[in-house]
């Protein structure tokens, strides 16, 4: 998959950077590989580096207000400085790491709502860094985030919307500077409850895995407050699992069995 731009800014003088994956398709934990093709534009132009990277559109609170906000995930330089002299031609091989807490975008082949991730080149020059633009790739499930997602489906829970949020999940081992929500609206089988967020905080392992639920008001005096559960899911194990039991018990416990509605 190929994305090409024409830099205006910066001196660049009509230069042309395109980017060529060689696959679009990509799962946490895994390369993404490619070329950056260059082309000089009308005048002469030292390019102090090159580097290409992920990022991922956020949700960012700051007090009372919230905004988004382009976040990176990883980058790596790509070669070392360049002197583009006008027309010259340039391909630039890279190979980049996806890290194993990158947010999905897909699954089962249907893309998550919400979700904004890509890849960006940017060209570096001694009058500043051309901003690049996201170019959007899918970055799929993997089987143990699957197993769990398969099991919601199968306890009848809807998918709404995922996005990303800026900040960190307290008592996990989480690398990235912001967590990924995955909403689901809750079926009518849980009465209790109006909707479930599932994260994965996931390493080369497997993934922590919080499940928060979102209970509706009721009679008594302290429901209606959000109740967590969180696991352990290993990548070597995940699929012998009954993992729509195990969380139908935890789901049942916390929110299905009130009869006050």
């Amino acid at each position: 998959m190929a994305f090409k731009r024409i830099l205006a800014g910066l001196g660049f003088g009509g230069a042309t950077v395109e980017t060529v994956l060689a696959e679009e398709n990509m799962f946490p934990g895994g390369v993404v590989r490619g070329h950056v093709h260059i082309e000089g534009g009308s005048v002469d132009q030292h390019v102090q580096r090159l580097t290409v990277g992920m990022q991922v559109r956020a949700e960012v609170e700051r007090g009372d207000s919230e905004y988004q906000q382009d976040l990176e995930f990883a980058r790596i330089q790509v070669g070392g400085e360049l002197h583009l002299r006008p027309g010259a031609r340039l391909s630039v091989p890279f190979e980049l790491k996806v890290p194993w807490e990158a947010p999905i975008s897909m699954y089962r082949g249907r893309y998550l709502r919400g979700m904004r991730v890509g890849v960006n080149t940017r060209l570096h020059v001694a009058a500043g860094v051309d901003p690049g633009d996201l170019d959007p790739v899918a970055v799929h499930a993997l089987d143990t985030q699957t197993a769990i997602m398969d099991a919601l489906d199968k306890l009848g829970f809807s998918f709404v919307k995922a996005d990303a949020e800026r900040g960190r999940i307290r008592g996990v081992r989480q690398r990235l500077p912001f967590y990924q929500e995955i909403e689901y609206r809750s079926p009518r089988r849980y009465r209790g409850l109006n909707e479930l967020e599932l994260t994965f905080i996931t390493d080369e392992r497997g993934c922590d895995v919080l499940l928060e639920m979102d209970k509706k008001p009721g009679l008594l005096l302290g429901e209606g407050r959000d109740t967590y559960q969180r696991f352990r899911v290993e990548h070597g194990t995940a699929k012998t699992e009954d993992w729509a039991g195990r969380l139908h018990t935890w789901i049942d416990s916390a929110a299905g069995r009130r009869g006050l509605l």
